[in-house]
């Protein structure tokens, strides 16, 4: 629900439109639906958290009130705890607790499900922080860092999950390498969620000349990659994926599970 976001910015940001919107993501099959208020697209300015719930907590409310599991997608402990009353049961927190120090007891005193990410700084100068020393090392060592500062602040290792932060100070093949070393993740003992959807190093993938800007990827051949990589962030153990198209990335689930023989087959006969 922001005007600037890198891929759907402003044609969700009415509430009605929004509501909207998250009904019908939840009847192509998501299992929660993830409503922010805060541009986290690279060169992003922050907005305050009043204008954030303004534009969140009617959306939370009525998604609850449908019957829909919601997380809210915020930096900021006050709009959390605002969500959280509103009905969302899960906080979304890119920056793993680092841009605001009072969210990690906030979500620790509401009781939410608590999703944190691996992140370097603000989306106004994220890239600036891509220096590593070894991305998976680095990557699964500050991860640690905030699974421990989870625990300090009172959240338990049940409610936690971790995400390795696709996208979020990490240029091209910084991000490959994270997702390869998502058993390693998974092997910190926490759920984990992969948020790769429409993200500009799947373009670069995609595109002739190793830019985002070929006019050949379409954001069609962006979800057609996202569905690719959720079946294998999935058969490499991650709990959940975060995307734009859910009817892709669940045609390309369930296609993954009928060739592990774990889907159910069914056919349809038509009388004559």
């Amino acid at each position: 629900m922001t005007p600037d976001s890198f891929s759907d910015g402003g044609r969700y940001l009415d509430a009605d439109a929004a509501i909207a919107h998250g009904l019908w993501l939840r009847a192509e099959g998501a299992d929660i639906l993830d409503v922010g208020g805060e541009s986290t697209r690279p060169g992003a300015e922050r907005v305050a958290p009043r204008t954030e719930q303004e534009r969140v907590l009617p959306v939370i409310q009525a998604l609850t009130e449908a019957g829909a599991r919601v997380s809210v997608d915020t930096m900021n402990a006050s709009t959390a705890r605002a969500a959280v009353a509103a009905g969302a049961r899960y906080v979304n927190d890119v920056s793993g607790g680092l841009a605001d120090p009072d969210m990690l007891p906030a979500i620790a005193e509401s009781g939410a499900e608590a999703i944190i990410g691996h992140w370097r700084g603000p989306s106004a100068d994220m890239y600036a922080r891509a220096q590593y020393d070894d991305v998976v090392r680095d990557v699964l060592g500050e991860l640690t860092e905030r699974v421990a500062a989870a625990a300090e602040a009172g959240i338990p290792p049940g409610r936690l999950v971790v995400d390795p932060g696709i996208g979020f100070g990490k240029k091209g093949g910084q991000n490959w390498e994270a997702l390869r070393a998502l058993p390693r993740i998974v092997g910190l003992g926490h759920r984990v969620l992969v948020g790769a959807s429409r993200k500009r190093f799947l373009a670069e993938a995609l595109a002739t000349d190793g830019t985002t800007d070929d006019p050949n990827v379409t954001t069609a051949r962006r979800d057609l990659a996202t569905a690719v990589t959720s079946v294998l962030s999935a058969q490499a153990g991650a709990w959940g994926v975060r995307v734009h198209d859910v009817a892709a990335t669940r045609d390309a689930l369930r296609i993954a599970d009928l060739w592990k023989g774990e889907g159910r087959w069914t056919t349809s006969t038509r009388s004559r």
